[in-house]
Protein backbone atom coordinates (compact mmCIF):
# COMPACT_ATOMS: atom_id res chain seq x y z
CA UNK A 1 0.00 0.00 0.00
CA UNK A 2 1.05 3.61 -0.85
CA UNK A 3 0.59 6.47 1.92
CA UNK A 4 -1.76 7.55 0.64
CA UNK A 5 -4.03 4.12 0.33
CA UNK A 6 -2.86 4.18 4.11
CA UNK A 7 -4.12 7.61 5.39
CA UNK A 8 -7.51 6.98 3.04
CA UNK A 9 -8.00 3.96 4.79
CA UNK A 10 -7.34 5.68 8.54
CA UNK A 11 -9.69 8.57 7.14
CA UNK A 12 -12.09 6.56 6.14
CA UNK A 13 -13.00 5.10 9.13
CA UNK A 14 -14.51 8.54 10.18
CA UNK A 15 -18.21 8.02 9.56
CA UNK A 16 -18.87 11.87 8.65
CA UNK A 17 -15.69 11.60 6.22
CA UNK A 18 -17.04 8.35 4.67
CA UNK A 19 -20.17 9.44 3.79
CA UNK A 20 -18.75 12.82 2.04
CA UNK A 21 -16.36 10.49 0.10
CA UNK A 22 -19.16 8.49 -0.81
CA UNK A 23 -20.92 11.14 -2.22
CA UNK A 24 -17.98 11.91 -4.32
CA UNK A 25 -18.51 8.67 -6.04
CA UNK A 26 -20.03 9.35 -8.88
CA UNK A 27 -17.55 11.98 -10.06
CA UNK A 28 -14.70 9.81 -9.17
CA UNK A 29 -16.63 7.03 -11.67
CA UNK A 30 -16.64 9.46 -15.03
CA UNK A 31 -13.56 10.59 -14.28
CA UNK A 32 -11.75 6.53 -13.86
CA UNK A 33 -14.08 6.25 -17.23
CA UNK A 34 -12.82 8.66 -19.07
CA UNK A 35 -9.22 8.01 -17.89
CA UNK A 36 -9.90 4.06 -19.11
CA UNK A 37 -11.75 5.06 -22.16
CA UNK A 38 -8.25 7.52 -23.61
CA UNK A 39 -5.53 5.28 -22.13
CA UNK A 40 -7.26 2.01 -23.93
CA UNK A 41 -7.22 3.37 -27.19
CA UNK A 42 -3.70 5.08 -26.54
CA UNK A 43 -4.45 8.32 -26.37
CA UNK A 44 -2.77 11.01 -24.88
CA UNK A 45 -4.42 13.74 -23.88
CA UNK A 46 -2.85 15.84 -26.20
CA UNK A 47 -4.11 13.70 -29.10
CA UNK A 48 -7.51 13.32 -27.48
CA UNK A 49 -7.94 17.84 -27.17
CA UNK A 50 -6.94 17.92 -30.99
CA UNK A 51 -9.90 14.86 -31.57
CA UNK A 52 -12.49 16.37 -29.59
CA UNK A 53 -11.51 20.42 -29.63
CA UNK A 54 -11.45 20.34 -26.08
CA UNK A 55 -8.35 22.42 -25.27
CA UNK A 56 -5.50 19.67 -23.65
CA UNK A 57 -5.66 21.19 -20.08
CA UNK A 58 -9.00 21.31 -19.95
CA UNK A 59 -9.22 17.67 -20.41
CA UNK A 60 -6.25 17.56 -17.57
CA UNK A 61 -8.37 19.56 -15.79
CA UNK A 62 -11.49 17.53 -15.46
CA UNK A 63 -8.94 14.25 -14.93
CA UNK A 64 -7.77 15.38 -12.10
CA UNK A 65 -10.71 16.19 -11.01
CA UNK A 66 -10.70 19.79 -11.00
CA UNK A 67 -13.19 20.94 -13.71
CA UNK A 68 -17.10 19.19 -13.75
CA UNK A 69 -17.93 18.63 -17.38
CA UNK A 70 -21.26 19.23 -18.98
CA UNK A 71 -23.08 16.57 -20.50
CA UNK A 72 -22.21 18.58 -23.82
CA UNK A 73 -18.61 18.09 -23.39
CA UNK A 74 -18.96 14.43 -21.90
CA UNK A 75 -20.61 13.82 -25.39
CA UNK A 76 -17.88 15.21 -27.22
CA UNK A 77 -14.93 13.56 -25.52
CA UNK A 78 -17.43 10.14 -26.44
CA UNK A 79 -17.29 10.63 -29.81
CA UNK A 80 -13.79 11.59 -30.33
CA UNK A 81 -12.91 8.13 -28.68
CA UNK A 82 -15.41 6.50 -30.94
CA UNK A 83 -17.67 6.01 -28.17
CA UNK A 84 -21.42 6.54 -27.11
CA UNK A 85 -22.05 8.69 -23.72
CA UNK A 86 -24.52 6.40 -21.63
CA UNK A 87 -25.59 7.96 -18.00
CA UNK A 88 -27.93 5.77 -15.84
CA UNK A 89 -29.35 5.96 -12.05
CA UNK A 90 -29.36 2.58 -10.63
Amino acid sequence: MTKFDDFLAQQLKDEEFRREYDALEPEFEIIQALIDARVAQGLTQKELAKRSGIAQGDISKLENGIANPSLKTLRRLAAAMGKKLKIEFS
